[in-house]
């Protein structure tokens, strides 16, 4: 049986959550209580509830005969084939979960006491626990409008050596960085990203019919590529060569997404793979979408926590429909690809 983690005992700070996660048996009490809400330990590989604890090895053994009878709390999570502890694992999805803008690997390495290459690989590992997933209802059907932008990622040129200028800018605009489009649901308050390739009509209006309820106000700025939206959407849209807000008509809500989302790339991480964006995107996006959780720091770090152990609404959601989630399939297989790949980081 799981133990019930009463709420009045569990952290609501930073400092809470270093003492109480600093016992190992705290750590998998707590993980379990959320993995197995019911109370009743199930075995991951037969689902049976028919397990017994081994106090002195930390994990259970399933009574039903089949390989892997053993097995621990990690199975099955972003933790597992990790050789190290959740007293390490909590604290560092507690900081990622929290801080405005972001946690880099140096200052993780710092706090936890683990190499940088170690607090890169448990980054990355934290970030797949906080995607977006599949999304099974679109917005903008609470009624509210939604807003559609996007923006480049990259140096600026003012930044950078004549030499590197002349070798990294190409052209003007968006030339030589990455593509990134957002849409912000006023409503929930919600926001979604996406790295896209280019902006072009078919592009970015396919993204917005994808997520976006028909019949539901969208306003953009100017881009051409938003013209013809108004066939299934109350398209508004305002000129940023003259002004930025006509009544409720403007894109503030997706310019303040960016700024945060600058603040920490170009602020807490410097520099970011291109094929590695999405993760950061995620990241961000997460931490926006649960900024008015109603349990602050706690209710933020429990919903990743949650998202580990494939309790989270959505993750359910997706294994009624395909089966085991992905994420949590291949948890182990996405953070060995994350280290793999061609270098070259945001120009």
């Amino acid at each position: 049986m799981a133990k019930n983690i009463s709420e009045t005992n569990t952290p609501k700070t930073l400092a809470g959550a270093i003492r109480f996660f600093s016992d190992e048996q705290a750590c998998i009490d707590y993980v379990a209580a959320i993995r197995w809400p019911d109370g009743e330990v199930r075995c991951p590989s037969c689902d049976s509830a028919e397990v017994n604890y081994l106090s002195n090895q930390r994990r259970w053994k399933c009574r039903t005969k089949h390989p892997k009878q053993q097995f621990s709390i990690k199975v099955g999570t972003i933790f597992e084939d990790s050789p190290l502890s959740l007293t390490k694992w909590l604290p560092a999805v507690w900081l990622i979960s929290n801080c405005k803008n972001g946690v880099s690997s140096l200052e993780l390495h710092r706090a936890i006491g683990v190499t940088q290459k170690t607090a890169w690989f448990m980054l990355h590992r934290i970030r797949l626990a906080m995607q977006n997933g599949t999304f099974e209802t679109k917005m903008g059907g609470g009624g509210g409008p939604i807003e559609a932008d996007e923006t480049f990622i990259g140096g600026k040129s003012r930044n950078m050596h004549k030499h590197k200028r002349a070798e990294k800018i190409t052209g003007t605009g968006g030339a030589g960085k990455e593509l990134v489009m957002g849409l912000l649901d006023r409503e929930s308050g919600k926001v979604r990203v996406k790295h896209l390739t280019n902006r072009k009509r078919k592009t970015l209006q396919g993204e917005i019919r994808a997520n976006v309820e028909a019949g539901a106000e969208v306003f953009t700025d100017e881009l051409a590529s938003y013209l013809g939206l108004d066939e299934d959407y109350v398209h508004e849209f305002v000129n940023h060569a003259e002004e930025y807000v006509r009544g409720n008509v403007h894109t503030n809500g997706m310019e303040n997404f960016w700024s945060l989302l600058k603040r920490g790339l170009k602020g807490t991480y410097v520099s970011v793979e291109p094929f590695h964006l999405f993760r950061y995107l995620d990241e961000q996006a997460f931490r926006f979408n649960e900024r008015k959780h109603e349990d602050g720091d706690a209710g933020r770090f429990k919903e990743v926590v949650s998202e580990v152990c494939g309790t989270s609404p959505h993750l359910q959601a997706t294994d009624r429909q395909g089966g085991e989630s992905t994420r949590r399939r291949d948890a182990g297989v996405n953070a060995k690809r994350q280290r793999r790949g061609k270098r070259g980081k945001l120009k």
